[in-house]
């Protein structure tokens, strides 16, 4: 278990609102509600717009999902005190929930105490975020106009003026595309009744779609796993089954964490698993795999790869692309926003989480100054959006966020820059994961990067980092963009 705390010196970026608008939040998931909780304690008036028809549209959609982390993790602190003044009990810390369970449980909860229930708008889609009177290309007056969120609804568009906005709308619902280049693959379009996104009901309400059939999954995260977890335990019930996994690396040692090292056991279990899985041959793997083309044939899909020399996967009747999701910008088209162009995070994020350099699991401590743009003052992504393609957001991150940016909207900036994070130890920085016929104990040839969690670096992604640092040297590149596979210039250095 970690406590990560840094205080920030810098001089202030952000000075409290002082217009009469409400501050509006976008997104009533996990984050976007905590962020209403802490307006809603510091008495910020404020709106929510969620585009469902409820809250957590995107956790509802993998309800049969089991999470990694407890609900120790998984309730935001401002969050429980407000259910607790509506006699609220709260589950278990160390019990770990589904995602539907998460959602019924507390996310409906919270959504209905009295101190957010007024505040919420369903069925309301954000489109576009302006200045009042100003459009991009205008600088007078920029920083002092409210902004305009034009908002999609049942009864037509409508526009709300605000002082501060909170984009806390996420990724999930703009999943990667299947195919080698981060575009769709070609014929993906003529496949697309063959395949599903995300984490499928694949054991509940989506069986029949998968029983009986082969199966193909792309995809290297714990998405992919979970469904190949899934498949297999179909397959055990329903034998013609048959499971296919394809990955574009070739070193299956990085996919993962720390096995039984990992401090959310379950994800953990989960690597443990899926390598017993992979060395007993009870799927059919392909490495080095991207996906460059899908041809339907007949009833069935082949999946053709970017490397000709690569055998086609042939036969497929179902494909489940677990190949993580990216956000929409579209609605901050109007706005002077700064995101890192590699990974479409928040700019001042993007070296602390870029996934090309880190694979540690460790997250540092971050707030408002990191999730800023200073070209828009008041404007905020957080939570997984501010994350943009990297795949490391954890839900605690998010509530960290949300604590920090509403303090910085409220002017207490000795609260904001004392940012706190209480996260679970994630292990190594990468696992072995065997190929069929090798045996399980042979060497690893290549060394995990990090070795453990930085200390007291703030700017360090590991112990191994922090300790180059401290020598002088660049370390992993947490505070610079390296080359990737090149090695810091320093001795000792963490990444190569």
């Amino acid at each position: 278990m970690h406590l990560f705390s840094h205080t920030f010196s810098a001089p202030s970026m952000t000075d409290p609102v002082q217009s009469d608008a409400p501050v509006v939040v976008i997104g009533a998931g996990p984050v976007g509600l905590a962020a209403a909780a802490h307006l809603a304690q510091r008495g910020i008036p404020f709106v929510l717009f969620e585009a469902g028809a409820s809250v957590a549209a995107h956790v509802a959609g993998y309800a049969h999902v089991r999470l990694f982390s407890s609900w120790r993790y998984n309730i935001n602190r401002a969050a429980r005190e407000l259910l607790a003044l509506e006699g609220w009990t709260s589950p278990p810390d160390d019990v770990l929930p589904t995602a539907g369970e998460l959602v019924a449980r507390y996310l409906e909860p919270l959504a209905q105490t009295a101190a957010l229930r007024p505040h919420i708008r369903f069925g309301a889609r954000v489109v576009g975020i302006s200045r009042s009177g100003i459009d991009k290309a205008k600088t007078v007056g920029r920083s002092e106009a409210d902004f305009v969120v034009l908002v999609e609804t049942a009864d037509g568009m409508v526009e709300q003026h605000a002082r501060a906005v909170i984009d806390a709308s996420g990724t999930w619902g703009q999943p990667n595309p299947i195919g080698a280049h981060g575009l769709p693959a070609q014929g993906a379009l003529q496949a697309s009744d063959h395949i599903s996104y995300g984490m499928p009901d694949i054991l509940g309400a989506e069986r029949h779609r998968f029983a009986g059939r082969k199966v193909l999954v792309a995809g290297a995260g714990h998405s992919a796993a979970g469904n190949l977890l899934a498949l297999v335990t179909l397959a055990e019930d329903e034998p013609r089954t048959r499971v296919v996994w394809a990955v574009r690396g070739t070193d299956l040692r990085r996919l993962f964490g720390g096995g039984d090292r990992d401090g959310l056991p379950a994800r953990g279990a989960l690597v443990q698993r899926l390598q017993a899985l992979v060395q007993q041959d009870r799927l059919e793997l392909h490495t080095g795999f991207s996906i460059h083309s899908l041809q339907v044939q007949g009833r069935g899909v082949t999946a053709r790869a970017l490397d000709t020399r690569k055998r086609a996967i042939e036969g497929i009747d179902e494909l489940v692309v677990a190949t993580g999701s990216r956000p929409d910008l579209a609605i901050v088209r109007e706005l002077r926003t700064r995101f890192d162009p590699w990974l479409e995070s928040t700019a001042a994020l993007a070296p602390l989480i870029d996934p090309n350099v880190h694979s540690c699991g460790t997250v540092r401590p971050h707030g408002h100054r990191e999730l800023s743009h200073p070209d828009e003052p008041h404007f905020y992504a957080i939570g997984a959006k501010s994350y943009g393609r990297a795949p490391n957001f954890l839900m605690a991150t998010g509530y960290e966020q949300a604590r920090s940016v509403v303090a910085a909207l409220a002017g207490d900036m000795g609260a904001a820059d004392e940012v706190q994070l209480e996260l679970p130890e994630t292990g190594v920085c990468s696992v072995d994961l065997v190929a069929p016929g090798a045996a399980p104990d042979a060497p690893s040839t290549k060394q995990a990067c990090c070795g453990g969690p930085a200390r007291a670096n703030a700017q360090a992604c590991c112990a191994l980092d922090e300790e180059v640092r401290t020598q002088g040297g660049a370390g992993c590149g947490c505070g610079t963009r390296p080359s990737v596979g090149k090695a810091s210039p320093a001795p000792n250095a963490c990444c190569v």
